[in-house]
């Protein structure tokens, strides 16, 4: 089956780093199950950032180990992507490399990206320079979730109509979107009863008592606001006439909201018995689901694009009570695995305020997605309805348990999601493939500093030109010379030393035209010889002379 490099640093693969974000987990989940599932001779891993190989290396062996071979590509090793045939990038932000593979031919490889949450203004950014970018058919942004992806195509359609309004574009090549969606590793998650009678009596939460579980990042602002839950809580609590327990599992990435979310929690519940759990570790979270009854989760944030703690609730065998929000859809069946909760947000155009504000930076992420939050509505009456019958009727959780689980474990395990990813990677190779090939070409937004600036110089150095020694020089002076520090740069490139005095012999024979002398390295040298006759120059070892005189006078 097909396969894919890896753009591998740890940070968005890593969910054991203090206070992980969701793509955190998602990542994790992904580079495991790709170790794990993906049907490959070869792994390539792509360290594009120089990370340190035995860091890369211990968070593949946590998460593997590899079970194959892994081929290391370093960062300036991008023709080599063309081996694996394509390229994973855990993010939506292909422009940039799509700009590099074009230098090498445009099709020499796949692009795929993913998209976590989309409404970052440089992630937005992003989306829309696609657009603009050399994204070729044989490239793919995918999406998580089928709301995520009508997201995604609303900000492409408004950004295409914006250049047909402004340029009079009359073809704008769409980016190509692809709905798979994010996994889970369903073994990792079950139900048992040891485990719920231990966390039970740590939580002090008695034996029959029915228990929800919510479990996730804490924000008011960026993730959900806890109101609409414990209101629907408070009133399954009063139809049963009996005290409901609310098991809060997560964290936040400062101590101020965590203290927000649990005080906006019990604020709207007051005869709810609220229980955090405090520790967030991974093996707190697979057992503590055992613990409760029911999952609830009311999403309302444009922060989320998928949502996995429904995933990891369904595979723990949970009945879900969730909003009826982004990728919760895609995963919770209503009536099935569980009950999803209607939300009703403004009509569009009543934002305009807020994207004003967001765009010159009037209001902070957080202020945007929190306000936007606070004008989406959820059924607290039809939510209430759900818990109390889920809590009443232990035959209903059952049912809607296994079935949630049966369906995580053929959907949504990363041995099923891995395998979509594998049959993209083939589809787009074969279109690759059927493609007429593409000549390297440069970047216009990024031009050849001798192309942009060419009216600086008096006059570009031409194969016609004469080049001499400026002097006799010692053998190895040349190199003492050109090793100087103030004299090198490795980024640019220059002429070896050993070239260098390869060069100051063949003049010691005499002057000769630049083409001349250019002609007598290897092809691929020649370009980097050529111009390093320049930086010799502008060091005193050689001397330049026109054919002619130039237009202002100097030869």
């Amino acid at each position: 089956m097909a396969n894919a490099a890896i753009q591998l640093n740890s940070e968005p693969y890593d969910a054991s780093i203090p206070r992980p974000m969701g793509r955190n987990s998602a990542g994790e989940g992904f580079l495991r199950g790709f170790l794990r599932h993906a049907e490959v001779e070869r792994l390539y891993m792509w360290n594009a950032y120089e990370q340190d190989r035995a860091e890369l290396d211990a968070l593949l062996e946590r998460l593997g180990p590899p079970r194959q071979p892994v081929e290391w590509l370093g960062k300036m090793d991008r023709p080599r992507l063309a081996e694996a045939g394509a390229l994973y990038i855990p993010t939506p932000e292909l422009r940039n490399e799509a700009w590099a593979r074009r230098a090498s031919g445009g099709h020499a490889y796949s692009l795929t990206g993913v998209t976590h949450t989309i409404a970052e203004p440089y992630i937005m950014d992003e989306i829309a320079h696609l657009l603009l970018a050399p994204v070729e058919p044989w490239d793919a942004l995918i999406c998580t979730s089928e709301p995520g992806r009508r997201a995604v195509e609303t900000l492409l359609e408004e950004v295409a109509g914006y250049l047909q309004a402004r340029l009079g574009a009359t073809r704008i090549p769409p980016a190509q979107l692809v709905t798979i969606p994010l996994g889970v590793h369903a073994d990792d998650f079950r139900h048992e009863p040891e485990a719920r009678r231990l966390w039970r009596q740590k939580l002090d939460i008695p034996a029959d008592a029915p228990a929800a579980l919510h479990l996730g990042r804490f924000s008011v602002g960026t993730k959900m606001h806890p109101g609409p839950m414990g209101l629907a809580l408070q009133e399954a609590a009063q139809r049963l006439g009996r005290p409901v327990y609310w098991i809060l599992f997560g964290g936040a990435r400062r101590n101020d909201e965590e203290a927000a979310f649990q005080a906006a929690a019990a604020a709207f519940c007051p005869d709810v018995q609220l229980r955090p759990v405090g520790d967030t570790s991974a093996a707190t979270r697979d057992a503590v689901v055992s613990a409760a009854d029911v999952f609830l989760s009311f999403s309302d944030n444009v922060q989320e694009t998928f949502g996995l703690t429904p995933l990891e609730a369904m595979a723990a065998g949970l009945p879900c009570v969730v909003s009826d929000w982004d990728g919760y859809r895609d995963t919770v069946r209503h009536g099935v695995d569980g009950f999803r909760i209607r939300t009703i947000s403004p009509r569009p155009g009543l934002g305009s305020d807020l994207a004003y504000a967001y765009a010159h930076r009037l209001m902070s992420y957080e202020n945007y997605a929190g306000s936007a939050a606070l004008f989406t509505a959820v059924d607290v009456g039809d939510a209430a309805e759900a818990l109390t019958a889920l809590f009443a009727d232990p035959d209903l959780r059952r049912r809607m348990g296994a079935a949630g689980a049966e369906r995580a474990r053929a959907v949504f395990d990363w041995r099923v999601v891995i395998r979509q990813y594998q049959a993209l990677w083939a589809e787009l190779a074969r279109r690759r493939q059927a493609a007429a090939a593409q000549p390297p070409l440069d970047n216009p937004f990024r031009l050849d500093p001798f192309k942009m600036f060419a009216a600086y110089p008096t006059a570009p150095l031409t194969a016609g030109d004469l080049v001499a020694l400026a002097r006799p020089l010692a053998p190895g002076e040349a190199t003492e010379l050109l090793s100087r520090p103030s004299v090198r740069n490795p980024l640019a490139r220059l002429p070896a030393a050993e070239e260098a005095e390869v060069l100051v012999a063949i003049l010691s024979q005499g002057p000769m035209t630049v083409g001349d002398l250019v002609a007598q390295a290897p092809v691929d040298r020649q370009p980097f010889v050529e111009r390093g006759l320049l930086w010799l120059a502008k060091f005193g070892l050689v001397r330049l002379r026109g054919q002619t005189s130039r237009t202002s006078g100097h030869e």
